[in-house]
Order: structure tokens, then C-alpha cells, then sequence
């Protein structure tokens, strides 16, 4: 029987982008298929966007994003972050790829590399389209098919499977019905893989 992991995610989420490779290398030695969910912040289930946090909360954020960005091996620009646009479309983009059977996670990764190592506007359709093309995809191409409704429905059918599975922040893992919060929540995940499901 094939293992399903579904994967709740943001593409302009910190936490997502540096859990995004130990996922995969958890996924591949599990044997498992990743099904993605590419939705927004779910708010209404008690997401709060770091913006919206008391000053002292924040600055934790920061600091403890920081110290997991180094755990991972990736150096995140925090300077120079003035002026970037909503990375949300860029959701779209990878839907899109998903919808079209090309790589989306590949896709993901360029995108959030852009965003999160180079402080690229990945929210400018123009900065999406060259960094989708130079990860080896059709920019022009995956630009066009973000404003198709099949696309933007899939966004909205995320956003409200996210809200009945109880989700709420990135990156959320689904599992044999089970929910695991954060990149920093991979060893629960690897555990129940391996048919250990710990008390909850």
C-alpha cells in the first residue's frame, strides 16, 4: 500500500523552504508520495502572520528561524527585504506546474530560493517568470496558465481542505490522518512512517 503525505505548504513561508529538502529525503527513504497543498496562511483556524505578532514574539521568530536556517545548512537573506511583494502568486505558479504533471517541487525550490536566499520579488511576474525559466522550466508558459480558472480553483479547494483538516500553519504534514506542524516536527512524521504513531 502506498504512503500518502500530504503536504501543506506556502511558498513564501521561511519554515517551509528550509524543511523543503529533509521532507523530500524523508519522503524518498519512506517510500512515500508527496501530495502538495498549496494554500495561504489559514487564519481562521488561529495562523497569525509574523507582521501581526507583539514585538517580543517576532524577534523570537527571527532568532529561532535563524538557528533552524543554519541546523539546515541554508543562509537566508534577511537584509534587503524592504519593498517585496506578496509572494502569493507565486502559489499559483506551482499549481499550475503541479496541474500540467511537470516538476512543481523543483519548481518550489527555485522559487523560494529566489525569495528566501536572494530576496527576489517573486510577487513581480517578471522576476516568477525568470526564475522559473532559468530552474529549467517554461517561465512564459507557467505565467499564462496561473490566471486559468482550473488553476485558481485548485488554490481556493486547498485553502478549504486545509480549513476542515484543521490546518493552520506552514509547513503542515497529513499523514494516515494525523497532522504534524512545522519542519521542526519531521522525526513525529519519520516515526509514524515507520509505524510508530506516538500518543497524542
Amino acid at each position: 500500500m502506498t504512503k500518502v503525505i500530504e503536504y501543506f505548504f506556502g511558498i513564501g513561508s521561511p519554515w517551509a523552504f528550509i524543511g523543503l529538502d529533509p521532507f523530500l529525503a524523508l519522503a524518498t527513504k519512506a517510500d512515500a508520495q508527496i501530495q502538495p497543498f498549496v494554500i495561504p496562511l489559514v487564519e481562521e483556524n488561529g495562523a497569525i502572520y509574523s507582521r501581526n505578532r507583539p514585538e517580543p514574539r517576532r524577534a523570537y521568530w527571527t532568532k529561532d528561524l535563524k538557528r533552524w536556517a543554519a541546523l539546515r545548512g541554508k543562509d537566508l537573506a534577511f537584509d534587503n527585504r524592504a519593498g517585496l511583494s506578496d509572494p502569493t502568486p507565486a502559489s499559483l505558479m506551482v499549481i499550475a506546474a503541479q496541474r500540467d504533471g511537470k516538476d512543481w517541487f523543483g519548481l518550489t525550490r527555485a522559487l523560494q530560493e529566489a525569495f528566501w536566499l536572494r530576496a527576489e520579488d517573486i510577487g513581480n511576474a517578471d522576476v516568477r517568470k525568470a526564475a522559473a525559466t532559468a530552474a529549467g522550466f517554461d517561465g512564459e508558459a507557467l505565467l499564462a496558465r496561473e490566471k486559468d480558472e482550473d488553476v485558481r480553483k485548485a488554490y481556493k479547494d486547498n485553502y478549504d481542505l486545509a480549513v476542515a483538516a484543521g490546518v493552520f500553519g506552514f509547513p503542515t504534514y497529513r499523514y494516515d490522518g494525523e497532522l504534524y506542524w512545522g519542519q521542526d516536527s519531521l522525526p513525529f512524521l519519520e516515526r509514524h512512517l515507520n509505524g510508530e504513531k506516538l500518543p497524542a
